[in-house]
């Protein structure tokens, strides 16, 4: 954790005694700043420095509870830099009244001189030369260490709620696709199940592996390849059972190590290609898909063939969902195109996963074609 993220929580959870230490510090470090060569005793440099000290802290709750936080939000900065003079002109006044009228009766040995209160309150130049700069030095190390810490603050607030946020949006986006790719699945094994395809218990059984990954192991932000790779050969199994030999399916990869990935993301391409290539009756659909994964370099390729004018807008419904989460997961780490040739409709995804990499590489090659 870092020092001022370990700062921050400190004074926040324990915000009285985080003053106490810092005006301890302060109170420290600062003792021998004045010229005590008058007052040589040590009783009487402490009064002295105790006096001082306890208008340092008026000055600094004043900057930093008062101006600045006003200062921040104001539209118009000269009622405020009035404030600032006013309060700073009143607080040395009181500081130089205390010193004459208390602090010096108590440390000097009479008889001295001593200014008035008009005296002192007319004497400006002693004002901002002096006391100014003796009350407000420690200040504006205070003010500026509070203003750090508040702005820390807000930022991992800021963090924290844009984290939230886009867990929420990537919740709400897997909930849009996971009932997409149920309601086609279960239209396919219902149409099997009207001619009482002997393959309808078969489907059904093949449905319940699917969804046993989709329900109950893809409930994290990533899940291993290897996985989503058997969840792709399952899911075309289970089509090959409603199309049976006019569907070739060819699907080969190759990966040097298993690594984690978004789920369901190259499923969705895959059944989105089974819809508009397989499920259109273009005759004899082939559907191509590819997969290789070298080192942090992740490249997956669909293609499947399509009748020109049959894809409606809604239809890129699994697209754009996929769009969306790659946004929320890889930013800036992804390239998805999408293109169509002689009738070819093709989906190519590039993914860097260089902070997705599995610790275990295990590595094997292997390809597999179905026809």
């Amino acid at each position: 954790m870092p020092l001022i993220e370990r700062i921050a929580k400190f004074s926040s959870a324990h915000r009285f005694l985080s003053h106490i230490i810092f005006w301890l510090a302060t109170t420290i470090v600062f003792f021998n700043r004045y010229d005590v060569g008058e007052y040589n005793d040590f009783n009487n440099i402490l009064v002295r420095h105790t006096f001082y000290i306890l208008f340092t802290i008026i000055a600094s709750y004043f900057l930093a509870y008062i101006i600045i936080p006003r200062l921040i939000t104001a539209k118009n900065y000269y009622p405020i830099a009035a404030y600032f003079f006013l309060g700073s002109y009143i607080i040395c006044v009181c500081a130089r009244i205390v010193v004459v009228h208390i602090l010096e009766p108590i440390i000097r040995t009479p008889p001295f001189g001593q200014e008035s209160v008009l005296e002192i309150i007319i004497d400006v130049p002693t004002l901002i030369t002096h006391y100014f700069p003796l009350t407000f030095s420690a200040a504006w190390i205070f003010a500026f260490i509070k203003l750090i810490k508040e702005q820390y603050i807000v930022q991992q607030h800021k963090l924290s709620l844009e984290k939230e946020r886009a867990e929420t949006e990537l919740k709400t986006l897997k909930a849009q696709l996971n009932p997409h790719f149920l309601f086609n699945t279960l239209n396919n094994i219902y149409s099997l199940s009207l001619v009482n395809s002997p393959v309808t218990s078969k489907s059904i059984a093949g449905l319940s592996e699917i969804l046993d990954h989709v329900l109950y192991r893809c409930n994290g932000m990533y899940v291993p390849l290897s996985a989503e790779i058997t969840l792709i050969e399952n899911y075309i199994e289970l089509e090959k059972l409603r199309y049976g030999g006019r569907l070739e399916v060819n699907f080969t990869h190759v990966i040097d190590h298993d690594t984690n990935i978004a789920p369901l993301i190259l499923l969705s391409l895959v059944e989105n290609a089974f819809k508009h290539g397989a499920g259109e009756d273009i005759g004899h659909p082939v559907i191509n898909i590819d997969l290789k994964l070298s080192g942090n370099r992740f490249r997956f390729m669909v293609s499947n063939g399509f009748m020109p004018g049959r894809q409606k807008e809604e239809d890129r419904i699994g697209i754009n969902n996929i769009t969306k989460q790659l946004q929320l997961l890889y930013p800036k780490q992804y390239d998805l195109s999408i293109t169509t040739h002689d009738d070819i409709f093709v989906v190519l995804l590039h993914i860097n996963l260089k902070n997705n990499i599995s610790k275990e590489q295990n590595s094997y090659e292997s390809k597999m074609s179905f026809s």
